[in-house]
């Protein structure tokens, strides 16, 4: 991926019109949105996509957004992907849990749609960098040696 806004994102949303409006903020945004509303349909969008961000409910028709994400990855290649958590609760072991389990933000419903296109932003830039930069074989640590004391 060169190009952050043609990142693939999957928003997994079981309510309509959250999904449409999440769709339509980040497609209008030139990302190439997949969407969901089941985990079924989740899973075989993680299976079959290449992706880089799920934008995910935290209640999926009953099965939580939390292990519907354990199960994405599980996935080859879909463990490091980036997760946003979405809801409309904000309780605050809500949002701990969110990020415990690995989300790199926590967004609030309703929202408003520069609030989730900054977040999907930033949500995708620091895998990017790890990807692109800090994983390459071209990208060494120096080692840090102890320079032997003088006798003096």
């Amino acid at each position: 991926m060169t190009n952050l806004a043609r990142a693939v994102v999957l928003v997994i949303d079981p309510d309509p019109l959250s999904l449409t409006a999440t769709s339509a903020v980040l497609h209008c945004a030139d990302y190439e949105v997949h969407c969901a509303a089941s985990r079924e349909a989740a899973l075989k969008a993680a299976r079959d996509l290449d992706l880089d961000l799920i934008v995910c409910d935290l209640d999926i028709g009953g099965i939580e957004g939390y292990a519907l994400l354990d199960e994405i990855r599980q996935i080859p290649q879909r463990g490091d992907v980036s997760v946003m958590y979405s809801s409309a609760c904000q309780q605050p072991e809500i949002i701990r849990k969110s990020h415990a389990q690995g989300a790199t933000y926590h967004l609030r419903k309703p929202f408003a749609s520069q609030v989730l296109l900054e977040l999907a932003e930033k949500s995708l830039w620091m895998p990017h960098l790890i990807r692109t930069r800090i994983r390459q074989p071209h990208f060494q640590i120096a080692p840090i040696v102890a320079s032997p004391k003088s006798t003096a």
